[in-house]
């Protein structure tokens, strides 16, 4: 069995009288796609701020590559080897492609800030290996041509992928994808569920927020539901889709046998 690299363990957090999640947990394990699921409002993006260290949680504890990271700061976490992107768009939509690619890399420079300012040989050459490692990663998910365009002017499904480019440039061990299917049109969802796959395949621990469920079921290895706030179950694609529970409070009838034909 591959490396447990990101666990969560019995969290809970409440917001004035509303207990968001209430002893929630689960493992991401090296090479493997988790997929988090549930109703609106069950605590998925909750879940995923308090992993990344944008909430405090009130109980539970946080273990990343072995180390309890639960009251680390986000930019800690980054570079301990987490990264994430968010539902709604983080792009540089005035800056090019390989420029927001290169801003994910900053934590990777080993130039200095002087040595930037004064333009020094080091400074040119630490630019060459951002630019150098970006453009892999665009190639990787298929935007290598459109590294010199500004960012605003790509179509969404190709935005989604820069996301998930700029989140790699940070050489993650554990990527956070909150929704990266989102909005997209079945044959961007095809793209990324393929990208998602490759990434994973690279010894990436995956965990993933989707409602696309014909995708959830086909890349995941595991899959959690929460619904208000608490787990409702766990286990493989199978096992949940086939859960009178997890019918009953999510998936409905149609939506168990869209879950089936993945």
């Amino acid at each position: 069995m591959s490396e447990v690299l990101l666990s969560a363990d019995n969290i809970g957090i409440g917001f004035g009288g509303l207990r968001a999640l209430d002893g929630v947990g689960f493992e991401a394990r090296a090479g493997e796609v988790l997929a988090i699921i549930g109703p609106n409002g069950a605590g998925k993006t909750t879940l995923f701020n308090i992993v990344s260290g944008l909430y405090r949680a009130d109980t539970g504890r946080v273990v990343l590559a072995g180390q309890d990271v639960t009251q680390a700061p986000p930019h800690r976490l980054a570079a301990l080897g987490l990264s994430r992107t968010f539902q709604n768009l983080q792009v540089f939509f005035r800056m090019t492609a390989a420029e927001n690619v290169m801003a994910g890399r900053h934590l990777r420079e080993r130039s200095s800030l002087l040595a930037d300012l004064l333009r020094l040989p080091a400074a040119r050459r630490a630019n060459r290996a951002s630019r150098d490692a970006a453009m892999a990663l665009l190639a990787e998910v298929g935007l290598a041509e459109h590294a010199d365009r500004p960012a605003g002017s790509l179509p969404y499904g190709a935005l989604k992928r820069l996301e998930i480019a700029r989140a790699l440039a940070t050489e993650p061990r554990v990527l956070l994808l909150d929704e990266p299917a989102a909005g997209c049109n079945p044959v961007e969802t095809a793209e990324i569920d393929h990208l998602i796959a490759a990434v994973a395949a690279r010894g990436i621990a995956v965990v993933l927020i989707e409602h696309d469920m014909k995708m959830v079921m086909r890349i995941s290895r595991q899959v959690v539901v929460l619904n208000q706030g608490r787990l409702l179950a766990a286990g493989t694609p199978a096992e949940v889709r086939n859960n009178p529970e997890v019918i009953a409070a999510y998936l409905g009838l149609h939506g168990a046998k869209e879950a089936a034909l993945a």
